[in-house]
């Protein structure tokens, strides 16, 4: 069974042009053409697409995203990680749902506000429990202090910068270049500048001039960025920042690298902690 291009538009909420541009840069090619000329999608090319909004729905470019693609070619692997991605937006979104609508039946109806319902769903607690049972509640406090500290703009800026750097581990983990090209220690660079400004976070304790390489606090850095990259590999909730596992691994062997070449060894090693990779 194949569906038209127009079919496809009306279902998907798309474009018969996006779906046409789909096809001339080769992302999304149809499963035959018609004599008069008409566009046919199969069910894997329907699968293709689900995974192109879904990636576009991260917000990916379009380049990236047939990196991406090439790179994953297990459709179902894949979507498995997306779909776990997904019940976590539903449960955030669900929560954000109810507060919200408790909060309008509150001032129409006149009612008492419940403060500690008001904002469930929008914080970055969910993973406090977490984070002060692995690295301390030291770690934590900081990081939070920090977060609720920054301005709307400031946050949105924030986490522009960690997207970018995203995309830009995809791209150049799908280009397949070396982890050890002068590109890919580009981004490693960036990287830990970004993880300089966290407080809580070993990184935090260098200079603070986002170099990276020079300490004058605790903890091993060299084993802090080593240790992360670890964890983004094994977490699939950090894996899917890069592209899923095989993407971790090229951010991990790069880090590791640049850690050794640049970042000074220091004494009183601290795990692997990271209060902004999710």
């Amino acid at each position: 069974m194949d569906w038209s291009i127009q079919d496809i538009a009306r279902i998907a909420g798309t474009t018969s042009r996006t779906l046409r541009h789909y096809d001339d840069i080769g992302l999304l090619k149809p499963s035959r053409t018609g004599h008069n000329g008409y566009r046919y999608y199969n069910q894997a090319a329907l699968v293709q697409l689900q995974r192109i909004l879904l990636l576009r729905g991260l917000g990916l470019g379009l380049p990236v995203i047939s990196r991406v693609l090439e790179d994953e070619t297990d459709a179902a692997q894949a979507l498995t990680g997306h779909l776990e991605w997904l019940k976590q937006e539903q449960d955030r979104l669900a929560r954000q749902i109810a507060s919200v609508t408790q909060t309008i039946e509150a001032v129409k109806g006149g009612g008492e506000i419940m403060a500690e319902d008001m904002f469930n769903g929008f914080d970055h607690t969910q993973y406090k429990g977490e984070v002060e049972e692995r690295w301390g509640k030291d770690a934590y406090a900081k990081g939070d202090s920090w977060w609720r500290g920054m301005s709307a703009d400031e946050k949105a800026a924030w986490k522009q910068r960690s997207q970018q750097l995203g995309e830009d581990w995809i791209a150049a983990a799908t280009a397949g270049i070396a982890p050890d090209s002068a590109e890919a220690q580009d981004i490693a660079r960036r990287h830990i500048e970004w993880l300089t400004g966290i407080p809580g976070t070993p990184a935090s304790d260098v200079t603070g001039k986002g170099d990276g390489k020079s300490g004058t606090g605790k903890g091993d850095v060299q084993a802090y960025v080593t240790g992360l990259g670890e964890m983004y590999v094994a977490d699939a909730r950090f894996a899917k920042n890069y592209g899923g596992a095989e993407g971790a691994g090229f951010v991990r062997d790069a880090l590791k690298i640049y850690a050794a070449e640049n970042l000074a060894r220091q004494e009183e090693a601290g795990p692997p902690i990271d209060l902004g990779g999710d």
